[in-house]
């Protein structure tokens, strides 16, 4: 199995920079052609959203769909897959940032009833604790 940088992801979804594009599609080609995975640690699919949404002015509506199409793919190994779908419907259906869902939903695995935060787009969120 490799592992995947976000840089690599957003070039091979976005085709901006068409020779690193080529590169990414091509590795990720040949892995999946060999029976390989190709590994995204929740960090990346974080990073993927903020980097999509910030410099590519992609919309909520859009990144979920991306974001459904990555797990989708069976090419694609990731931490918990499970948590990770968790998180996305709470985006999906909340006001929060992917990553704080996907910070809850881990916190949440791991034994934590709760995550506290400061960010008040989560305090109607049960497994948030606003202060």
């Amino acid at each position: 199995m490799i592992g995947l940088d976000t840089n690599v992801l957003v070039r091979y979804l976005t085709y901006d920079e068409p020779h690193q594009a080529a590169k990414a599609a091509r590795e990720i080609e040949t892995a999946t052609e060999r029976g390989e995975h190709m590994f995204l640690a929740n960090i990346v699919l974080c990073e993927l959203v903020w980097v999509l949404e910030d410099a590519y002015g992609y919309k909520r509506k859009d990144l979920i769909a991306i974001l459904e199409k990555i797990l989708r793919t069976s090419q694609f190994a990731f931490e918990d897959k499970d948590v990770i779908w968790r998180a996305l419907r709470d985006f999906q259906t909340s006001k929060g940032d992917f990553s704080d869902y996907l910070i809850g939903r881990t916190n949440q695995k791991g034994g934590c009833s709760q995550t506290l935060t400061f960010d008040r787009e989560l305090k109607n969120d049960d497994i948030f604790r606003v202060f």
